[in-house]
């Protein structure tokens, strides 16, 4: 009999899940691979366009983390839910219409300014194609 599906969102927390355990443990056998002393941060977006929804989103993962969500918008920021592990921080981010329309406008640059060697100055180079 066949093993049961997993759906693949399901299965995508799975391996990010074995994954951060695998680089725990390859660490703390490794003393010799250099970390961050600082930490590192853990970033995961609300996939939905609708700010409401969004901030919806947010505010359910605060709940669950046990935090407050953070309302950086009005400075042009984003919408947030944080949690610090240790020297790891989770953060759950919703990225506001007004804020994701001022990086489309600012992209839409991308190619258009070159340097005097003629290597454009914003965004992918065309070795990178």
């Amino acid at each position: 009999m066949p093993a049961p599906l997993i759906p693949a969102d399901l299965l995508a927390r799975t391996q990010i899940i074995s994954g951060l355990r695998q680089l725990a443990d390859y660490l703390q056998a490794h003393p010799g691979v250099p970390v961050n002393e600082y930490g590192w941060d853990l970033h995961a977006f609300a996939t939905t366009d609708s700010d409401p929804a969004g901030r919806a989103d947010v505010d359910e993962i605060a709940s669950a983390l046990g935090v407050q969500a953070r309302d950086d918008t009005a400075d042009g920021g984003h919408y947030t839910a944080s949690k610090a592990f240790g020297r790891i921080t989770y953060e759950f981010i919703h990225v506001t219409a007004r804020r994701r329309a001022a990086h489309q406008a600012l992209m839409s640059y991308a190619g258009a300014i070159t340097t005097d060697d003629g290597t454009p100055a914003v965004g992918d180079s065309p070795e990178a194609a």
